[in-house]
């Protein structure tokens, strides 16, 4: 059982994971860890199921995913018989209104909708996964010239379950330079597999960049890949000028995640949020929502 921290309600909910008995089976069970080894966590695997999510075929679980979910459609763009196939639906976009981003330039915003943990005066070489397994930022980006310029600082990590919106946006306004891929595997990112493969983060497909904040500096994007995510699609314009809320990409079938790094003494998060982390809960988010406040000097 997943519980989170719904700031709005100020209470923990349970969600409702897609494929939870699967998952367990799949990370627990001598025979789906053999098949996870084997076949699952490979490219393989993730690229037939994506291309059937690309398919027509794949239009008929789109219905039953909304209805089993609870997907609120009125916040869509598109209606639900308007799709393609489920990746169409799965990287649906949204009315504008559905996401207010909260202008203030000395605001942080969430950049997708998801559930946070956020953690400060971070160790590089011991970022928290899940309690008991840790991995380290230059082993993530493998580039230790600039990870080094983070300790101390914060480290976001944003979990996109498989029923979010799965649109990533930015932060701030600024300019982001390319993006640089990190071939890997494709683990779950859900907490049953966090709680079981060391370094995870750092063994699955992933893509990072430098973003260059107009307010909160030089801020580390990263975008991870997982089981059955064929794809993650980078939509900006690298080396120009994009605008707070601007999309910066999406990821395909699957869940995902987002880690956004950030100097020292720069921004302080939420204090509901860095409770919850402490407690070991990840807080709802939605994209645009405030999260922190740049730190006067």
């Amino acid at each position: 059982m997943i519980k989170y921290y719904n700031r709005n309600s100020k209470e923990y909910e349970v969600e409702k994971v897609a494929g939870d008995k699967y998952l367990k089976w799949n990370y627990s069970s001598p025979v789906g860890l053999t098949l996870l080894e084997m076949f699952i966590k490979k490219k393989l695997f993730s690229k037939v199921y994506g291309g059937y999510c690309d398919s027509s075929l794949s239009k008929k679980k789109i219905n039953s995913f909304i209805k089993e979910f609870n997907i609120d459609m009125n916040l869509c763009e598109k209606g639900q018989e308007d799709f393609n196939n489920f990746n169409d639906f799965f990287i649906r976009r949204l009315k504008k209104e559905a996401r207010p981003i909260d202008e203030n330039s000395n605001m942080l915003i969430s950049p997708g909708d998801g559930r946070l943990f956020a953690y400060d005066n971070i160790d590089m070489d011991n970022l928290v996964q899940v309690k008991g397994l840790t991995y380290s930022l230059h082993e993530l980006i493998g580039d230790k010239t600039i990870a080094d310029k983070y300790n101390g600082g914060l480290c976001l990590v944003l979990r996109l379950c498989p029923t979010d919106y799965h649109r990533f946006h930015f932060i701030d306004s600024g300019i982001c330079s390319d993006s640089k891929k990190v071939n890997g595997d494709y683990y779950s990112v859900n907490p049953i597999a966090l709680e079981k493969i060391p370094k995870l983060y750092c063994q699955n497909k992933r893509e990072w960049s430098l973003f260059k904040s107009e307010n909160f500096g030089d801020v580390i994007l990263v975008e991870v890949g997982a089981t059955c995510v064929g794809t993650i699609a980078q939509t900006y314009d690298p080396n120009h000028v994009v605008k707070k809320g601007d999309e910066k990409g999406y990821f395909k079938f699957g869940g995902s995640t987002t880690i956004m790094f950030i100097k020292p003494n720069t921004v302080k998060i939420d204090e509901d949020i860095l409770r919850e982390t402490s407690l070991g809960y990840e807080t709802k988010v939605v994209m645009g929502e405030t999260i922190g406040k740049k730190i006067s000097i």
